[in-house]
């Protein structure tokens, strides 16, 4: 931020810089063509006719009317190109800020696809300006569009539980279906669905602005892996999977919780995802760095997806998403929670064809 306002007041002061020197120029030229014109109208005048030599010499500073007439013929010459340059100069300058204007204006009355047109460039700074406002405009455009996408994509995610609730409690009510333990742990975890959405939403908004809440303190980052892992292992072993741990003591400044909150997403993503079989769960350790990684055994993610993976509301499969109720947050937190510890996450493909999840977080 600080960055930009000091590349904007560059570009204010070298332009406020351009115009004056342009204006000085315009005041120059005038004068070189009143003092141009003089030395030759005068020396024209001479030439054609010697004038008689005056009684004394100080009737050669006193003008006469001839005098007073050439002056003031060359000033209004040397005037009338000064309104011409300064005209046109105005209308190079000018046109580009109207324009910039106009835009803001229109972008203000909700108009986000207008755009400033920079004109002449050669007034590389008024161009420059204009550039930057139709930078942001566009980004500002491509906000609101991802802000649309974002509540619609929110409002498709929450229908389906909440539709849910709504058929089983009024079924209960009406007496179709009996309050049985059944029915109220089939409402329970269609209530602790909507709350995963909520709390992912939450976490990924927060780390988004910046406002994200961490504990950093020492952490034995290995018994944290192991109770993540410890926490999850039934689920997946229920859905056929078996678990390798490759992890070393380590101690390291973190937020333990939000470490664990990040590997059991990636754990449930394996199990929503991956082809059941082997997961391999390892920590690799650097002096400025570590290296948390889940690999599966397959499929895989496409090289479309993949850039595309730690993006919210993103499946690569839709019915396994629906067989298993995945939202497509659950990479969206493991980033957000590896920006927060100023760190990043990644995909690459294994060896063996899988995917290899990384969680890579600074040594601190």
């Amino acid at each position: 931020m600080e960055k930009a306002q000091r590349n904007e007041a560059q570009h204010r002061g070298r332009l406020s810089r351009q115009i004056v020197l342009s204006m000085g120029l315009v005041s120059i030229i005038t004068m070189l063509i009143a003092f141009v014109g003089s030395v030759v109208i005068y020396g024209w005048l001479y030439a054609l006719s010697p004038p008689e030599l005056p009684k004394t010499p100080v009737d050669w500073l006193i003008p006469d009317s001839i005098d007073f007439l050439i002056f003031a013929t060359l000033l209004l010459i040397g005037l009338v190109v000064a309104v011409v340059m300064a005209s046109r100069l105005a209308r190079r300058i000018l046109a580009p800020l109207n324009s910039l204007a106009e835009g803001a204006r229109r972008i203000a009355a909700g108009d986000l696809e207008a755009r400033a047109l920079p004109g002449d460039r050669s007034l590389g700074d008024t161009a420059l300006l204009v550039d930057d406002f139709n930078a942001m405009a566009i980004r500002l455009q491509q906000m609101a569009a991802d802000m649309t996408a974002w509540n619609a994509a929110i409002a498709h995610e929450l229908r389906t539980p909440l539709t849910i609730l709504r058929g089983r409690l009024q079924g209960m009510r009406d007496g179709v279906f009996e309050p049985d333990d059944a029915q109220i742990r089939g409402l329970l975890y269609q209530v602790e669905g909507l709350a995963r959405i909520v709390d992912d939403l939450h976490i990924i908004t927060l780390q988004d602005i910046g406002r994200l809440e961490m504990h950093f303190e020492p952490t034995r980052i290995d018994i944290e892996i192991r109770r993540a892992v410890d926490s999850i292992s039934d689920a997946l072993y229920e859905a056929g999977f078996t678990i390798e741990l490759d992890v070393s003591d380590a101690m390291v400044v973190c937020d333990g919780a939000r470490i664990r909150q990040a590997l059991l997403a990636l754990l449930d993503n394996a199990r929503r995802y991956a082809i059941p079989g082997r997961l391999r769960v390892a920590l690799g350790l650097a002096p400025a760095a570590l290296v948390l990684s889940v690999e599966d055994g397959g499929p895989g993610l496409a090289p479309e997806f993949a850039k595309l993976v730690f993006e919210p509301f993103t499946r690569a499969d839709a019915s396994r998403s629906r067989q298993f109720g995945g939202s497509g947050l659950g990479l969206s937190v493991v980033r957000a929670i590896a920006l927060a510890h100023r760190g990043r996450a990644t995909f690459r493909p294994s060896a063996a064809g899988g995917s290899i999840f990384e969680l890579t977080l600074p040594r601190i």
